[in-house]
């Protein structure tokens, strides 16, 4: 048995403004109608799989459930890491759960934000590692370059490959290299992409942390025995965990440990870096232009142009290799060969205070999702989706009152001690202070508009009596 481990933490702000950290690229529908991690979550089920182990963090917990269940995958265990520590920390934490339940366990880890359309191929390759993995090998697998890519690492091999997939004694780790030296690697024919995925037994790993990078193991295993169950997830205890430090898997170990071997790996792969590789994944036409969403091209070439928001119309004349991604709050416009340096503008717009840095239109909670659709000095409006069955939290505001018209469904309104249910093109009014919730007791979505009005707006204004998601108080929504 496989038990898939996906880890699903980062935030992916070359990819922005589709990418934020509220909602990171993993969970958005890049490729087509699935969402990367669910295209992930997939590709690892099926026989010979357990159900995925998942590593992320409190804010992505509830769209990791939501997502798999989405993609009708049960998921296995969900760990909450506190806080980021990278992936050394997070793989050995899967390791010890896993260990401690199943003494055999086989890990296949894996990032949730790849692309590798052929499974089939992917199975095979995997098929390929357990032939290493059972000799006590840790595999990673390697991508037969296609170009002098100099944005990803790469593997060394002992030999070239000979096409038939069996692993490869690994030489070394090489980092992202130069122009030069990238195309003096590809012309080798010796070294391959390093994909960041991980075949090994969970014994052999805890074992290569002993031999490698002992000072992990008692924080981090710490925090395993610590954690707490928590509406279905395990909350790793924070204070252990805060004292692990902050490492890769591949500096950890990975570079240190003499039993390493790759699995040469011939088919498609992308891991989505930037928008010139969504470009060049994606359909284009006959001139090398991909539109999707709300856009048009005229005239254009070797160019990619999104709109993910109904309501921007995008539309580019006579552009060369140009990418220009708009949604309702923020726009992209850059030379396809500077697409590294989106990074650069979110923190540009982290420096003058821009929630588009960071924050997605649309903020997702346990309960559904809202975004705000106009907002002035002392009123805001959003617009809210509750999920079948969902409800907010019984909560009060100090400093705003509410306005609200259900426009899809049937909610039923929780004020003080009055509880009414109120259909479509009803309304009702919520005074500061009062006491309140809004559920959704029907088995279709119910949809409101908001109409805030007061001193302070901000998602921090609640008072929170009952929550049946365990929010603390002061949690947004």
């Amino acid at each position: 048995m496989i038990y898939p481990t996906i880890l699903c933490g980062g935030s992916g702000t070359r990819l922005w403004p589709l990418s934020r950290q509220s909602y990171p690229k993993q969970f958005v529908q890049l490729m087509g109608e699935e969402t990367l991690f669910q295209a992930s979550a997939r590709r690892l089920s099926g026989p010979g799989f357990a159900p995925p182990t998942v590593l992320t963090n409190s804010d992505f917990r509830f769209i990791v459930t939501e997502q798999l269940a989405g993609a009708g995958i049960d998921p296995g265990a969900v760990l909450i890491e506190p806080e980021g520590r990278n992936t050394a920390p997070a793989v050995l934490a899967a390791a010890l759960y896993l260990c401690a339940r199943d003494p055999q366990a086989v890990m296949l880890v894996a990032p949730s934000d790849h692309v590798i359309p052929d499974v089939a191929a992917f199975e095979a390759a995997v098929a390929q590692g357990m032939t290493a993995v059972a000799d006590g090998k840790l595999v990673t697998f390697g991508i037969r370059p296609t170009r002098a890519e100099t944005g990803y690492g790469y593997l060394e091999l002992s030999v070239p490959p000979d096409g038939s997939g069996a692993p490869i004694a690994l030489t070394r780790f090489v980092e992202k290299p130069d122009r030069a030296r990238a195309e003096a690697m590809l012309a080798a024919g010796t070294y391959l992409w390093n994909a960041g995925i991980f075949l090994f037994r969970a014994a052999d790993m805890i074992a290569a942390f002993k031999a490698h990078a002992p000072e992990l193991l008692a924080p981090v295993r710490a925090a395993v025995d610590g954690a707490a169950t928590d509406l279905g997830f395990l909350r790793l205890a924070p204070a252990p965990w805060a004292q692990a430090a902050d490492i890769s898997l591949d500096y950890a170990i990975m570079e240190r440990a003499g039993n390493l071997a790759v699995v040469p790996f011939e088919g498609k792969w992308s891991d989505l870096g930037g928008w010139d590789a969504v470009w060049g994944e994606g359909a284009r036409d006959a001139a090398g232009v991909g539109v999707s969403g709300a856009a048009s091209a005229i005239d254009c070439a070797d160019s990619l142009l999104r709109s993910d928001s109904a309501g921007v119309e995008l539309v580019g004349i006579g552009l060369r290799n140009v990418m220009a991604i708009a949604m309702n709050d923020a726009v992209l416009v850059a030379d396809m060969s500077r697409a590294q340096d989106v990074k650069t503008a979110v923190e540009v717009l982290k420096a003058r205070g821009r929630l588009q840095a960071t924050q997605f239109p649309k903020a997702h909670r346990p309960w559904g999702w809202f975004e705000s659709l106009v907002i002035g000095e002392r009123f805001q409006v959003k617009r809210i989706h509750v999920h079948p069955g969902a409800a907010l939290s019984l909560q009060s505001h100090h400093h705003r009152s509410e306005h609200w018209i259900v426009v899809e469904g049937t909610a039923r309104i929780t004020i003080d001690e009055t509880v009414t249910l109120v259909t479509e093109n009803q309304s009702v009014y919520i005074p500061l202070g009062a006491v309140h919730r809004m559920e959704n007791p029907g088995k279709v979505p119910m949809v409101l508009i908001e109409v805030q009005t007061g001193s302070y707006l901000g998602e921090d204004d609640i008072i929170r009596y009952e929550d049946v998601y365990a929010r603390g108080q002061g949690a947004k929504g």
